[in-house]
């Protein structure tokens, strides 16, 4: 439980630290031209580059450019940054701004997966679990759904829960999946409160 806490103040740190950025930037860059903004990310700095890759993916403020955002992730993704490496971990699944690149989504995404985030361990999961890129491979689903469902993701845990409960990659254990179901219910998620319903 303290691990979670420790992860949501992260998360909550690094927000107000991007958030107070952004304002800052805003309030000095008032004709939104976001030149001092570009500046940043120029000069290295990982959140601007983090921030302005966001900005261009989502056209928030700035004409949306995939491309761009796709230049800005890689900026930051390559100082370390997990959420750039999560985000073009993204982008190479999606096809979105690159070409579709399994490979490198799963590169990306494992970057950040190792660093702890929940996020990027949830979608190897996935790709484990769906064979998208990589053999289909139930163990290493398991794996990375086990280090997000253990930091509190609703999904990570759901998915889990199905495969503890249809028994693949792992003996079916009906219990187990209960358990996982019930805290994936408990965060909201509907797929997790219609499987409790049923059982």
């Amino acid at each position: 439980m303290k691990l979670i806490q420790r992860v949501i103040v992260l998360f909550l740190t690094l927000g107000l630290i991007c958030f107070s950025l952004t304002q800052q930037v805003r309030a000095e860059s008032t004709d939104r031209d976001n030149s001092l903004f570009i500046s940043l990310a120029e000069q290295g700095d990982v959140n601007a580059q983090w921030i302005l890759g966001f900005m261009y993916l989502a056209g928030d403020g700035i004409s949306k450019d995939p491309k761009q955002a796709f230049y800005w992730f890689t900026k930051a993704a390559e100082q370390g940054f997990a959420m750039a490496q999560f985000n073009l971990g993204l982008l190479y699944s999606n096809g979105e701004g690159v070409p579709q690149d399994y490979q490198k989504a799963i590169e990306w995404y494992t970057k950040a997966a190792e660093q702890g985030f929940a996020m990027a361990q949830f979608n190897l999961g996935l790709l484990y679990n769906n064979g998208e890129g990589v053999p289909q491979d139930y163990e290493k689903a398991i794996e990375w759904y086990a280090k997000a469902a253990a930091q509190g993701h609703a999904k990570a845990q759901f998915n889990l829960g199905l495969m503890y409960n249809n028994g693949e990659g792992v003996p079916q254990d009906y219990q187990k999946a209960l358990d996982l179901f019930t805290k994936a219910a408990e965060q909201g998620l509907e797929e997790a409160q219609t499987n409790l319903g049923i059982m």
